[in-house]
């Protein structure tokens, strides 16, 4: 216990998780650790789930990204959850977002706690706080993600912390706590390596804001990563053939640029395949270090890796966690504004390797709704490295649903990353690299590269016949979306 709660006036504040989720009342905005299922407080949210069983409440529910241990899923079932920000991936309460039951405001992951600070979003009246220790100034240590913790702690009127003694000590130092100053004269974030150290081990509140400590023991949530198969492991290769005539070109050498990977089996895949790569001494400035991240370190091919969580699969996390100190020099958790910050971002000139849902002719990406309508998780922090990367690359397999839906189409049901924003396409058929192309230039190399061969005929079909109707961007508007609407219809595009 001296060891968890360093500061013996904050023993006292021990409680039960019931009684720390009775603090928070009907109408509340609640701010609560974890990103990607990594670092979330467990006890309250489920008893703050039990309570309104007998005795309903709805709250605005922020968080850094999507929560594990089912907890979206139980909220959303007990309607809890009525507003919901800025990220999610739960099967129930995407239901419940679908149909118009919880609102959902999806929200590029650093701007969040821009727009708390900034006063443009309420402030949450409590934050639920998941970390491994606190100091004896009162300072909060982190678990496996900060995410959005750090300033929901800071400007929240009270806060719970739930103290997880399944994480080990020796996390205490892997974190860097840095609060950026308030615009309009905010001062540069020195970041200038994914190695750079610019803030404090742990989130800096007055211990008096905590009101509650709730002791948990309990791992995170396992990620669900699939591995590397035949279609993921040649989205591999042809990134890699594509990076490596980059250096051949003299544009970058064999360390590469930093490396960004958002989450997800296609992603961590792509990153896998880098093991049996040319590339050596490579470095991440990402949100989410995956399984593929502590392959790299293994492989000696990563020196090291920035990110705002960790998120592993049972294995990997119970092979890691056992020999964590060996990994620990390789490894920084910041806060999600900083890890997604723009500036940084722009600075470092990263490699991002992002997922898309579909994408279309013209090279404009849909991340996030399925059909155009239906929110799938959210644009994440996809958008914050695309606009800014030295290269954005977006990955994705040519087909979908045993091949009844193609991922290239005339035209993106929805829009998240624009054609101006999206510099490298990959499936496994192939790539295709849209810098410095007009949109007839590009049309034509992503139904060659990218299109699976049982749809590009459609495809070059569609592009010649909207090419007689002439402009910059040719389009038969009555035909654009036809492909979705044979699907809805057939099952089919």
């Amino acid at each position: 216990m001296q060891d968890r709660i360093r500061n013996a006036a904050l023993r006292d504040r021990i409680v039960s998780a019931a009684e720390a989720a009775a603090l928070i009342q009907d109408g509340m905005v609640v701010g609560m650790s974890g990103f990607t299922r990594a670092g979330e407080a467990m006890a309250v949210p489920l008893a703050l789930a039990e309570r309104a069983r007998s005795h309903p409440l709805k709250i605005t529910l922020m968080t850094g990204a999507s929560l594990g241990h089912d907890l979206d899923k139980i909220l959303a079932e007990t309607q809890v959850t009525a507003r919901r920000l800025p990220f999610q991936s739960d099967p129930a309460l995407r239901r419940a977002i679908n149909a118009g039951e919880v609102m959902f405001i999806d929200q590029h992951l650093s701007e969040t706690v821009e727009q708390l600070r900034t006063r443009q979003l309420p402030a949450p009246d409590i934050a639920v706080i998941e970390a491994t220790a606190i100091t004896a100034e009162g300072g909060i240590i982190p678990t496996t993600s900060v995410g959005n913790s750090a300033s929901f702690a800071i400007l929240a009127k009270k806060v719970i912390v739930e103290i997880n003694s399944a994480h080990p000590l020796s996390f205490e130092g892997m974190h860097d706590i840095f609060i950026p100053t308030y615009r309009p004269n905010r001062m540069p974030i020195p970041v200038v390596t994914p190695d750079s150290r610019i803030g404090l081990p742990y989130i800096p509140i007055p211990p008096e804001k905590i009101a509650a400590i709730v002791m948990t023991y309990k791992s995170d949530s396992a990620a669900s990563i699939a591995s590397p198969d035949e279609d993921t492991v040649a989205i591999a290769n042809h990134l890699i053939d594509f990076l490596s005539h980059e250096v051949k070109m003299g544009r970058m050498d064999n360390r590469l640029v930093p490396l960004q990977a958002g989450i997800g089996s296609i992603a961590n895949a792509v990153l896998h395949g880098l093991i049996e790569s040319p590339f050596h001494d490579l470095r991440m400035y990402s949100e989410v270090l995956q399984d593929s991240t502590f392959d790299l370190i293994d492989a000696g091919k990563l020196t090291f890796a920035s990110g705002s969580s960790i998120t592993l699969s049972a294995a990997h996390s119970r092979r890691i966690m056992q020999d964590f100190d060996r990994y620990k020099p390789h490894l920084m958790l910041r806060p999600q504004e900083i890890s997604n910050h723009p500036e940084v971002v722009r600075r470092l000139g990263l490699i991002a390797i992002n997922t898309a849902l579909e994408f279309d002719i013209y090279g404009n990406v849909n991340s996030t709704h399925v059909m155009g309508t239906q929110m799938m998780n959210g644009i994440g922090g996809s958008g914050d490295f695309a606009r800014n990367a030295l290269l954005s690359v977006f990955v994705t397999k040519s087909v979908a649903k045993g091949g009844a839906i193609s991922s290239v189409v005339p035209m993106v049901s929805h829009v998240d990353h624009t054609e101006h924003d999206v510099d490298i396409l990959v499936t496994e058929t192939g790539l295709a690299d849209l810098r410095g192309l007009a949109p007839r230039e590009r049309a034509r190399i992503i139904i060659r590269n990218c299109a699976h061969p049982d749809w590009q005929s459609s495809l070059q079909d569609y592009y010649d016949r909207a090419c007689a109707f002439g402009g910059h961007t040719p389009h038969i508007l009555e035909e654009a979306f036809s492909w979705h609407i044979r699907l809805r219809k057939t099952g089919r595009m």
